[in-house]
């Protein structure tokens, strides 16, 4: 590993893998491979089964065919993905620091500090105001504060930038860039385009049209 890498060398594999809802197929026979230090984007229209992809490989719904694995990582290490789903989650009578604490005590407090990450998403000097008072922009980077409070390799994001300005469509980049020198993975359903400073980190993989 480089100075920088903070994972194993890991890749997440899928063959002839196939995810829907409710038994009804949205993508099927979907074969890819997602090594550490790579960003895969999903791309496609609304109904084509994105954010189904991501729910499947964060173990939350079930395959209909097919197979994924995190080829390369410790059985023991404990959870290895972050699911980041498109609602924030926030508790609003909780403070900004509070509800990351919130977070970094359920999932873990093995990454930055609290106030550090804070820091990192812009949100440092509203730390003590009650999430609520946050708009939609400053909410979604609590969210994405999530996934620096608690170190894991595999980050599943989905509609990582929505609600966010310029500047935080240049966070997010940045974050993911950050965890890609760590030798982690991001897959990533957007519709917004991610483009980072070495474009051969980054695949797509583009969803068939909605019915």
């Amino acid at each position: 590993m480089t100075q920088r890498q903070a994972y194993p060398s890991l890749v997440l594999r899928a063959q002839g893998l196939a995810c829907g809802r409710g038994g009804l197929p949205l993508a099927d026979d979907m074969s890819f491979a997602v090594h550490g230090g790579t960003c895969l984007l999903l791309r496609g229209p609304n109904g084509t089964g994105k954010t189904t992809l991501l729910l499947t490989l964060a173990g939350i719904v079930a395959p209909l065919a097919g197979f994924f694995a995190l080829e390369g990582a410790d059985p023991e290490a404990g959870p290895l993905l972050h699911y980041s789903g498109h609602r924030n989650a926030t508790k609003p009578r909780l403070s900004v620091a509070e509800n990351l604490g919130f977070w970094a005590a359920v999932n873990g407090a093995t990454g930055d500090s609290v106030e550090t990450a804070l820091d990192r998403v812009g949100l440092g000097d509203l730390a003590m105001l009650d999430a609520g008072y946050l708009s939609a922009g400053q909410s979604r980077r609590l969210a994405l504060a999530r996934l620096l409070v608690t170190q894991r390799p595999v980050w599943l994001l989905d509609e990582p930038t929505a609600a966010l300005d310029a500047e935080g469509h240049q966070l997010v980049t940045d974050l993911i860039d950050g965890h890609l020198d760590a030798g982690g993975i991001a897959i990533a359903a957007t519709h917004d385009p991610i483009t980072l400073p070495d474009a051969a980190r980054m695949e797509t993989l583009a969803l068939g049209k909605a019915a």
